[in-house]
């Protein structure tokens, strides 16, 4: 059984790499990049602002730095540093098999992801604070953490198990922040 889910991780893992193109290529390295976050965090920021004003801003500054902290420690030293699963573009079996961007190969290991579980964490968190306000925009807020995950597939620096964990786990840390900041916000404001 576990054979077969790892030729499946790899059969998609060459599919997503496989279909590499100078234009895809540019987009996908910028989107791995740490600044393409920023918009986003700061159009987090402003819709948090928009429903709990300044003093809940502050605090969801500080607990959302906290989310993305916690899912970056763990997923380094809970995952990577436990599993240590070696990334595709550091597999000696398939890594001459792979496309790499600007020659970028990633750390040693890749299990789970810590682009995935950063953004899934940090969107899961906003998600479920403004959920009542962004009810019919929900999939756009989820459409950033997929791209970002996306990206590090394309750039063969993970397998597509790697992201889905790193996903997963970046949802439960953002959910489980969410309890603490929930507690600690005032009621929101109706946005108009």
């Amino acid at each position: 059984m576990i054979e077969f889910l790892e030729n499946i991780d790899r059969e998609l893992l060459f599919a997503i790499n496989g279909n590499n193109q100078p234009f895809w290529d540019t987009i996908m390295w910028w989107i791995s990049e740490e600044i393409f976050g920023l918009p986003f965090y700061l159009l987090f920021v402003y819709l948090v602002y928009r429903v709990f004003g300044i003093k809940g801003t502050l605090i969801f500054i500080i607990v959302g730095g906290a989310t993305i902290g916690l899912t970056d420690v763990t997923a380094k030293y809970l995952f990577k540093e436990f599993f240590e699963r070696y990334r595709p573009s550091q597999n000696l079996e398939i890594r001459d098999q792979l496309n790499f961007v600007n020659n970028y190969r990633g750390g040693t290991f890749g299990f789970i992801s810590s682009h995935a579980a950063n953004m899934f964490g940090i969107t899961t968190l906003v998600f479920l604070l403004l959920k009542k306000n962004l009810s019919k925009l929900w999939w756009l807020i989820f459409l950033f953490p997929i791209i970002v995950s996306y990206s590090r597939v394309y750039l063969g620096v993970h397998y597509p198990s790697d992201v889905f964990v790193g996903a997963i786990w970046g949802i439960f840390i953002g959910w489980m922040m969410y309890r603490i900041l929930s507690s600690l916000l005032i009621a929101p404001k109706e946005i108009d």
